[in-house]
């Protein structure tokens, strides 16, 4: 398997270009639970390039009908991206001082459920600032959210063969 770079850079003009459309070679969540997890994944996908083709366990996007839960589910795709020894993006678990541009960071709930995927678009001043779906939004303030946990998945790097 070779490692390949996580191309950041592309993540965020992705996240910029789509932050307020949607992409229409990915089906629109928005009525349908939410679109965050879904926008997050094509942010990620923009910056890694590979997709992990395992049915169920893996990562993947081909149409609305052929998709893994970890494209659009949250705490399926901190699964995945935790987990992940095969093809495709991996991460772990930071603090919020770890996180950069075109990591995720995900919010949750008191009792420990996590329910939004915002991207992180920005660090300056000691803040972030992130991009998402379901309630668009770009260049908005972690700290402007109200939530009760947070977990912040810093992408590693990409696998492919």
């Amino acid at each position: 398997m070779r490692e390949l770079t996580y191309n950041r850079e592309a993540v965020l003009a992705y996240a910029e270009k789509w932050a307020f459309g949607r992409n229409p070679a990915y089906l629109d969540f928005e009525t349908l639970g939410g679109d965050c997890t879904n926008y997050a994944s094509q942010c990620i996908y923009a910056g890694s390039g590979v997709m992990n083709p395992t049915p169920v366990t893996g990562w993947f996007y081909y149409s609305s009908s052929n998709r893994t839960a970890s494209w659009t589910g949250v705490e399926y795709l901190y699964r995945f991206l935790v987990n992940n020894s095969g093809v495709g993006p991996y991460a772990q678990e930071v603090d919020e001082s770890g996180a950069e541009p075109g990591d995720i960071v995900q919010l949750g709930r008191e009792d420990g459920s996590f329910y939004h995927s915002p991207v992180v678009v920005a660090k300056r001043d000691g803040r972030l600032y992130v991009a998402a779906h379901s309630f668009d939004a770009y260049m908005r303030p972690l700290d402007s959210y109200l939530f009760a946990k947070s977990r912040f998945l810093h992408i590693c790097g990409v696998r492919n063969w």
